[in-house]
């Protein structure tokens, strides 16, 4: 039986008055590549976001390894070294090197010494094709590039869990393969990631679970194979179709 790594249970947000997740229940086991679609307004990047505690639930427990994150008094950046987050819009520091914005988080969340922290941060960006880029500033560089010296920055951390909050909808659609390539690669090497993607191939494909959401609701999950093949919900059919019926 698989290691179940975050369970969400009864998760609820308002924003004022307005409820945009409505009691989500779900599960990622160790290894689950979970795929999240659903419209714009869905409530798919503020379920990320109370993941990852950027946002605060309104209701409801996340429990990593059983203990609830949302509890007063928890340590949170312990945590989020551990459920890493990947954002649309890259989230570099403009002023820092390439190198630099790698190490930030080893040097002051995990205390690494210089070295240590430049070893690392030099393996992860090898791993995802930046090594010649290192002494670049973020300016310097493309939007893809970017996207995967962020990516490279979240496994430096060593991660657990790895959150992608629409990776690839800032970029230019010749930038969008080569941060898939990097996404399909950690998929084989087995991390666990959660993905809010609007890149319907990649969930049908690659990923072992989606998640359809609507209206800050689960709406269906299931395999891929399912949701993409024989879809139980109408609203799910008539969303995909949008994607597939062209």
């Amino acid at each position: 039986m698989s290691e179940q790594i975050l369970s969400i249970q009864h998760l609820s947000k308002y924003f004022g008055a307005n409820e945009v997740l409505k009691d989500i229940d779900f599960s990622v086991q160790k290894g689950d590549v979970t795929s999240i679609i659903g419209a714009s307004g869905s409530g798919k990047s503020t379920l990320l976001r109370c993941i990852n505690l950027l946002e605060t639930p309104t209701a409801g427990q996340i429990l990593f390894h059983g203990e609830d994150i949302t509890r007063r008094g928890y340590h949170v950046p312990a945590y989020r070294a551990k459920v890493g987050m990947v954002f649309q819009s890259f989230n570099l520091f403009n002023n820092m090197t390439v190198l630099d914005n790698c190490m930030v988080g080893l040097r002051k969340v995990m205390h690494q010494d210089r070295a240590s922290a430049e070893q690392n941060a030099l393996r992860y960006l090898d791993k995802v094709g930046m090594l010649p880029y290192i002494h670049a500033k973020p300016r310097q560089i493309s939007g893809g590039q970017k996207q995967r010296v962020a990516i490279a920055r979240a496994l430096a951390m060593e991660p657990e869990v790895l959150l992608f909050d629409e990776p690839t909808s800032a970029l230019d659609p010749q930038m969008v393969g080569e941060v898939l390539d990097v996404m399909k690669t950690l998929v084989r090497e087995g991390l666990t990631m959660l993905v809010v993607t609007h890149e319907m191939a990649f969930a049908r494909d690659v990923s072992s679970r989606t998640v359809f959401m609507k209206d800050g609701i689960i709406w269906e999950e299931g395999a891929p194979e399912q949701i993409f093949g024989t879809p139980e919900k109408p609203e799910t059919k008539e969303f995909l179709s949008r994607f597939f019926e062209r």
